[in-house]
């Protein structure tokens, strides 16, 4: 057995996403924003790419799609995004952000980034490209 076989490291990184989550969740409703983490993520996800296909969506942020349908219909709810049919395809919705959508993702990055910028204290670049490096073995070792 090697060294890393004896170590919990599958725990540890499942205990530090959730705590980053609920980090990153009180940071937005401690700001007034009424969104949870994983409606970020969406929103995070449609802002570069208007337009984009619940599909494409769905696999941009590994989730799947009744999770991204019950996200987008809160979002929908909150008239922050709006599904537009597509033109090639009746059975297909695109996903824009509102104007309202658009100014609450502003809003929810300058929380978000203050929240990575903590979360990164007392670290440096080379730390993150190498923390990319372990974790992106680890993902195609399990794929």
């Amino acid at each position: 057995m090697t060294h890393s076989d004896q170590r919990s490291y599958f725990f540890k990184i499942d205990t530090t996403i959730k705590r980053i989550r609920s980090f990153m969740q009180k940071g937005l409703t401690d700001n007034g924003i009424d969104l949870t983490v994983d409606q970020w993520v969406v929103l995070d996800h449609i802002k570069p790419k208007p337009g984009i296909s619940q599909n494409d969506l769905a696999v941009d942020t590994a989730k799947d799609a009744p999770t991204v349908t019950r996200i987008l219909d809160l979002l929908v709810d909150k008239k922050l995004v709006r599904r537009q049919m597509a033109d090639d395809d009746r059975r297909k919705f695109n996903i824009f952000l509102t104007e309202e959508g658009e100014h609450l993702h502003t809003k929810a990055l300058e929380v978000i980034g203050e929240v990575r910028r903590k979360s990164w204290d007392g670290l440096a670049d080379n730390d993150y490209d190498e923390l990319v490096r372990i974790m992106n073995t680890i993902h195609k070792n399990v794929s």
